[in-house]
């Protein structure tokens, strides 16, 4: 089993299983997310927000994701440093001859780095408040004390600097799922000629609307807030 994890074919299904679990949390992230519009009270975040800080998404979730996030980005960085010393400059092969997503096939590493620091700014705007130094504000909705996540966000994207930072983070993380999606199924076999062009859309869209979504929050709050 460790050599097949310490193969080519090995690393490309851990990238593959590890990046559609992420997929699986951004959809979730921004349902959650999405209600930051829908209730500008804030409550219906605030209540999602502390349902994801009970014991069991803390301390069983929240592990996972991160062991999630670990395992993409130490592949991801094994697979480029193989690709680069099999390749030179020619990183994703696979995604030279299809046209919608040469750029961001040719430059996942850069991509995946874009990401990176867009991840550690989110962790130290708010996973750190709220896990570490528990520096948020308290509100108390239905007589449930709680973290006010909502103010913490208003506060966060209310600063252009850091509204433009995520929304520049959201669009790298579009473009390397315009790659990442589709290769992730047919490094599981579930792709073929017909397959892979059907992916590939599906995949485009998908990452532009989760994107999108992101994006209209951040500019939202730093534009209407």
């Amino acid at each position: 089993m460790s050599n097949l994890f310490c193969s080519s074919i090995g690393k490309k299904l851990l990238m593959s299983l590890s990046g559609l679990f992420l997929i699986i949390f951004l959809i979730v992230h921004l349902a959650i997310n999405l209600t930051l519009l829908v209730d500008k009270t804030g409550e219906t975040f605030n209540i999602a927000a502390n349902f994801m800080a009970l014991p069991l998404i803390k301390f069983g979730l929240q592990p996972v994701l991160g062991l999630g996030f670990l395992v993409h980005i130490i592949y991801g960085g094994l697979l480029t440093a193989q690709n680069n010393k099999a390749r030179g400059n020619n990183k994703y092969a696979s995604g030279n001859g299809t046209k919608e997503v040469m750029w961001a096939s040719k430059n996942m590493f850069i991509l995946g780095l874009t990401i990176l620091a867009f991840l550690g700014v989110h962790i130290a705007d708010y996973w750190v408040p709220l896990q570490i130094t528990h520096g948020a504000a308290e509100v108390t909705i239905d007589g449930v004390t709680m973290h006010d996540t909502y103010a913490l966000v208003k506060a966060n994207l209310q600063n252009p600097v850091k509204a433009i930072l995520y929304i520049i983070g959201s669009l790298g993380l579009a473009l390397h799922l315009t790659h990442g999606f589709w290769s992730a199924f047919q490094t599981l076999g579930a792709s073929n000629n017909i397959w892979r062009k059907r992916w590939t859309v599906i995949g485009t869209v998908f990452a532009w609307v989760i994107n999108l979504g992101f994006i209209v929050i951040a500019a939202y709050f730093m534009l209407f807030s």
